[in-house]
């Protein structure tokens, strides 16, 4: 369901939808199902020590780059070949000693458990319509895919559309996105295999549930739009990867393509593409009156896009570049003809609503329908003629409704202090979905009456837990330039802070993403635990619009990581925890996070749990999609910003005689977003340079990449093993498991 028209460049961040512990739709495996909760205190014994670990010899050769007459060491670069024979044997050995560990972790079983039976809770996706069809998914629980249905009415019994647990053993095939066609009565849909980036887009009738022979090869950072005779539909892909190529070669010269219905691939009408831009990608989006064809041209992760159209009434129309420069990010919201509706940042950091009329396109006669506010304006949708703003106030969503001349109409009146998402719909209709969450409130979907501003609950799942028994409080912290950051808190209802509650602090902090309240079923596990768990909203992020952003990107990268040591210290200071029992967790950019405050602070934390991050620094730019985030973190080519980069790198900062924190490293063998080079080198460089007994260990998740998509028996599975780690590495050595 597409709301604000975001550019491409949002898909292909390394984004905090990764962590395993935070969404609820992440990893899990194979376990017993029992009948009901258990709740059994357990006392965490040592079933080995950790002096006797006897990690794999992993080989060092002389490897060498030179930067800008720096020399700089990178013996573990064969690790970056994950297709060789030495690799696997790698990855084999370095699993064994990881899951022989983890099997011996006597919580292990009674964590699994608990978590497969509080994951067992029905899960709707937000209902939206398409022609006379209404489609949503559904999970029953512990379905490894959920489910797409289709009905003709909300009130009559759905009848299933797809369902992606038919399509592989261990459901690794995974439904990426879908788009019916303008009358409802075709689809185009996408597969992921294997977490892969890489999609493979098909096409159902969606009367007869018929496959039709249509088939479209590697596309990837792309979605499906539909021309308004539902003839056929635009998407985007690259050429056809070298063999052997497909998940660690660079991805230049992104094309856009319009794919008619009943043809082959070869077949596909070539829209646009710039032979003299290799790093420009192009997402296609049709208006709703069908007229135009939006062309949202992005560079790299930069906040900052083109907009180009082509009039679809006219055979021989050419793309006219409406906004040219990536001066600033530009959303297209939608139109009343030949009045455009964008949301931009440009002179507004917060954003702004402008209309630009297509027959006087010039900035000077641009005009403001929605003025930028005090608080960051996160999305806006324009849905039965009116704007439905979503702001962000301190890391919490408010909406507000304005007509389509900019007028305020109301506030919605919200169920709670939390996140909300979707508000999406056509100019015509007369309500539409969207769901509400927080930390202790599972994802419930509203009906909204855009008449009349009423809400009413649609869907409400029904997970075993008592929400009054938690709590979440929001704290203001000041990092190290006197900064104030929010963090949010959440334990049980009376938490005695006395100094030794096992704490998890999680965080990412980069691409202008936005952490906001989330209910995860993982994380109820760790609470039912005893367990504290922190969410802290960092510099880098977007809680506070684009100078929020910009304080912690390239040269400024290190706000990110004082502001995550100073929540750290923050914690120990009002005695929530202490450092034994300190755990930090990030995925992806917040692997790098964790990465980095490990080795900056090794002494602060009892346990740290990188997932999938950017770990060298230096090399990053040199794979799949890397190099779109040069304009995030700066590249080594560049001499100034190599001197940044490698005060920070955690690859390169990892110090020989050091006693590091027990560490599990996480990855996955298909993730082709961040490389699992990435990981294996910073693995080997842990276990070479630590001292001490502390495990340092990398887990490897096998037909699996950077997240999306991954079913949830592996979801459960690596919740399990990341809790059961800290069960035996932290200091408390009495855990709750059940309610």
């Amino acid at each position: 369901m597409i709301t604000s028209q975001k550019p491409p460049y949002r898909t292909i961040l390394i984004g905090g939808v990764l962590s395993l512990l935070l969404l609820p739709s992440l990893t899990k495996a194979e376990r017993p199902i029992i009948a009901g909760p258990i709740a059994n205190s357990i006392s965490a014994s040592r079933n080995q020590k950790m002096s006797a670990f006897q990690y794999p010899n992993t080989r060092r050769d002389d490897t060498e780059d030179n930067y800008h007459g720096t020399k700089i060491a990178d013996p573990y670069r064969w690790l970056e070949d994950t297709e060789s024979e030495e690799t696997a044997g790698w990855v084999k050995d370095q699993n064994k000693v990881t899951f022989d560990y983890l099997r011996n972790i006597s919580t292990r079983q009674p964590i699994v458990d608990r978590l497969t039976s509080l994951w067992n809770y029905e899960r709707f996706g937000r209902p939206f319509k398409r022609g006379e069809s209404y489609f949503y998914s559904h999970n029953n629980g512990l379905q490894n895919q959920s489910v797409l249905y289709v009905t003709n009415s909300l009130e009559s019994e759905a009848r299933v559309l797809l369902d992606p647990n038919q399509w592989s053993k261990e459901g690794t095939k995974a439904l990426s996105s879908y788009s019916p066609s303008p009358n409802g009565k075709l689809m185009a849909y996408s597969i992921s295999s294997a977490g892969s980036d890489w999609r493979e887009w098909h096409v159902l009738n969606v009367e007869t549930g018929e496959k039709l022979e249509d088939h479209i090869q590697w596309s990837k950072f792309s979605s499906a739009s539909w021309a308004n005779d539902n003839s056929g539909f635009f998407y985007s892909r690259y050429d056809e990867p070298k063999e052997g190529k497909e998940f660690s070669g660079t991805n230049y010269f992104q094309k856009l393509y319009f794919h008619k219905i009943g043809t082959s691939q070869s077949e596909d009408q070539l829209i646009y593409q710039r032979g003299d831009q290799k790093e420009w990608g192009f997402g296609g989006y049709v208006t709703e009156d069908g007229n135009y064809l939006i062309i949202s041209v992005w560079k790299g992760s930069d906040r900052k896009n083109q907009i180009f159209y082509k009039d679809l009434t006219k055979a021989d129309a050419k793309v006219v570049e409406l906004i040219s420069g990536f001066d600033a990010d530009y959303d297209f919201i939608g139109n009343d003809g030949s009045q455009f509706w964008i949301l931009t940042d440009l002179e507004a950091p917060q954003k702004r609503v402008v209309q630009i009329d297509l027959n006087k396109p010039s900035r000077e006669h641009w005009k403001t329908l929605i003025a930028e506010a005090e608080h960051r304006l996160e999305s806006i949708s324009n849905t039965g003629g009116q704007f439905i703003v979503q702001y962000l106030q301190d890391a919490q969503n408010r909406v507000y409704v304005f007509a389509e001349d900019g007028d305020p109409i109301r506030e919605v009146k919200l169920p709670g202090v939390g996140s909300t998402s979707g508000f999406g719909g056509k100019r015509a209709e007369t309500e539409t979905f969207y769901s509400f969450t927080n930390y202790v409130t599972p994802t419930r979907i509203y009906r909204y009456n855009i008449e009349t501003g009423e809400s009413e609950l649609y869907k409400e799942p029904d997970v075993a837990f008592d929400p009054e028994n938690y709590e979440t409080k929001q704290v203001f912290v000041t990092s190290k330039d006197g900064t104030t950051v929010p963090m949010f808190v959440t334990s049980k209802k009376g938490l005695k802070r006395n100094g030794k509650n096992p704490t998890i602090l999680y965080g990412y902090g980069g691409f202008d993403i936005s952490l906001t309240p989330g209910f995860s079923v993982a994380n109820l596990v760790w609470l039912e635990m005893g367990g504290v768990y922190a969410v802290a909203n960092l510099r880098g992020g977007g809680e506070y619009g684009l100078r929020w952003h910009e304080a912690g990107m390239r040269d400024n990268k290190q706000n990110v990581f004082d502001d995550f040591i100073s929540c750290a210290e923050w914690l120990l200071k009002e005695k929530y925890t202490n450092t034994p029992n300190l755990a930090i967790r990030g995925g992806s950019n917040g692997g790098l996070l964790v990465g980095a405050c490990m080795t900056q602070r090794p002494d602060l934390y009892g346990a740290a749990i990188p997932a999938v991050g950017v770990m060298d620094m230096l090399r990053y730019h040199k794979f799949t999609i890397g190099w779109a985030w040069v304009g995030e973190y700066g590249s080594s080519d560049d001499g100034h910003q190599f001197n940044t980069l490698i005060k920070y790198s955690p690859l390169h900062n990892l110090r020989p005689g050091t006693n590091y924190p027990p560490t599990m490293v996480t990855t996955a063998d298909h993730d082709d977003r961040v490389v699992p080079g990435h990981s294996f080198k910073f693995a080997a460089q842990l276990q070479h340079c630590h001292r001490g007994k502390n495990p340092v260990l990398i887990r490897i998740e096998e037909s699996a990449g950077h997240g999306a998509g991954t079913p949830t028996s592996k979801r459960i599975d690596a919740a399990a093993d990341v809790f059961a780690f800290l069960t035996e590495v932290l200091k408390n050595k009495r855990w709750t498991i059940g309610d």
